[in-house]
């Protein structure tokens, strides 16, 4: 990408990825405009920060001087602007390849995983910028202590990148280190079988220079294994000795999670996390092993490190819709979270009911795609079903085209342990005032999150 002065569109701006980028080549210095279908809080604030956007699928709407358009694979094939700039012969790239020119001169810090990945990076992220080494983000979530998804430091040779399999994307990337923090069934649309999905992972992982390291979670031994001998692999979990990387002694003392951190023959005592869930703590080893790595390749002490990395991760308050407390008092308590898989929303349900034992739950839930709510219903249930109570909205499509018999009711008729009931968006406020929760988390990757504001209003109304 050039560094003169030019014109840059993006269709689908709104986009967590794609907003990243736009901020940087504004930061830049070039002219960044877009469209994207409805006004957000994520477009507002680009266009508070100079860049133009609009929200009608309308061909005249596309700059005839771009000199590249960048688009996300949401963007439909009709989309009326697409096909003006085929028609006028702009160039035009996806996401992830612009993604993969912009930071191919630098060390990429990647992170890949149907789940995890989003808090995994932003704690990277956190930690780096914390050290004299510092870091760029391309993030996939606002992480919450610079408010951005987006984190550029001209003086660091390195970027923090959220490596999203989606569309195979994370293949563009070349990573100098990278973590893969699950291989769960997910975007079957796209892959078909595992094996594809698994292959695509491989895939990834062979891209990761010589030089650095590949550091996947234990569980994915067979991932694992195939890698031995072709790249430096190393394992991370939680409570596992056979694992390179690993945290044990876990306990919470005062909402916080304290637990010994062990890396290569060294343990250090007592790390403090006052982010809820211990599947975090796992996403921690990750992170905290990625920046030991660096810190200690560019230079820095063991000791120095390891100051460097209790102070970051102390002061680590998460990524905005990733285990988000909206509010937290006497009468209620309100979560958010970005979950979308089984494994998430059982993980995070686990987790909280660890901290709150005696709580008494209810979750709503807005399903995401219909190829992903058909594919994974039975594991929508079960998860579920760890809730006391529950409320699913109409499954929010996206990319996609309803699905015969394909509803939010499918997976409501396999829930048979935990009272659930299909309700209406318009309906949603008033269903939460008439339970009345005192333990109250919302799950989706949709648009549940324009109701985030409203449903907390109507708790602290109660």
């Amino acid at each position: 990408m050039t560094s003169d002065k030019q014109t840059y569109y993006f269709l689908g701006i709104g986009g967590i990825g794609m907003s990243a980028i736009a901020r940087y080549l504004k930061l830049k210095g070039h002219n960044v405009m877009g469209y994207d279908r409805t006004p957000s809080p994520l477009t507002k604030a680009l266009e508070s920060e100079g860049i133009t956007i609009n929200y009608e699928d309308k061909a005249e709407n596309v700059p005839q001087n771009a000199c590249l358009v960048i688009y996300t694979p949401a963007i439909p094939e009709n989309s009326l602007q697409l096909q003006k700039v085929k028609d006028l012969g702009l160039p035009l790239q996806k996401r992830a390849v612009a993604l993969g020119h912009i930071t191919k001169d630098k060390k990429v810090l990647a992170v890949a995983g149907t789940h995890g990945k989003t808090t995994t990076c932003g704690m990277i992220a956190h930690l780096l910028t914390n050290t004299p080494v510092g870091c760029s983000a391309f993030l996939g979530g606002i992480l919450k202590s610079a408010d951005n998804n987006f984190i550029y430091n001209a003086s660091s040779d390195y970027v923090v990148v959220e490596a999203d399999e989606y569309d195979r994307s994370f293949l563009q990337l070349k990573p100098y280190i990278s973590v893969i923090t699950s291989v769960d069934p997910d975007h079957l649309d796209i892959y078909h079988t595992y094996q594809a999905l698994h292959q695509a992972f491989e895939d990834f992982a062979m891209l990761t220079s010589d030089n650095g390291e590949v550091i996947i979670k234990k569980d994915r031994q067979e991932l694992i294994d195939t890698l031995q001998g072709k790249k430096q692999v190393e394992a991370y979990c939680l409570e596992n000795n056979t694992a390179t990387y690993f945290a044990d002694n876990i306990r919470v003392e005062n909402a916080c999670y304290l637990f010994d951190y062990h890396h290569k023959g060294f343990v250090w005592k007592d790390m403090r996390m006052s982010y809820p869930a211990r599947h975090n703590i796992e996403n921690a080893v990750a992170a905290i092993s990625v920046c030991v790595n660096v810190l200690l390749q560019e230079g820095y002490s063991l000791l120095e490190t390891e100051k460097f990395i209790r102070q970051g991760l102390q002061t680590f308050s998460g990524m905005k819709r990733r285990l988000d407390y909206l509010l937290n008092n006497k009468k209620h308590i309100f979560i958010d979270d970005y979950a979308h898989h089984p494994n998430e929303i059982s993980a995070t349900i686990l987790s909280l009911r660890e901290m709150y034992p005696e709580k008494h739950f209810l979750g709503v839930f807005q399903p995401h795609l219909y190829t992903r709510t058909r594919d994974l219903a039975e594991g929508f249930a079960r998860a579920l079903e760890l809730l006391d109570d529950v409320l699913l909205l109409p499954i929010y499509p996206a990319r996609e085209e309803p699905i015969e018999g394909v509803t939010s009711q499918m997976i409501a008729r396999l829930m048979g342990k935990t009272d659930v009931q299909v309700v209406e968006k318009q309906d949603l406020c008033l269903t939460i005032k008439e339970k009345n929760p005192e333990f109250l988390i919302t799950f989706g990757a949709g648009d549940i999150d324009r109701e985030l504001d409203k449903i907390k209003n109507t708790l602290l109304e109660i």
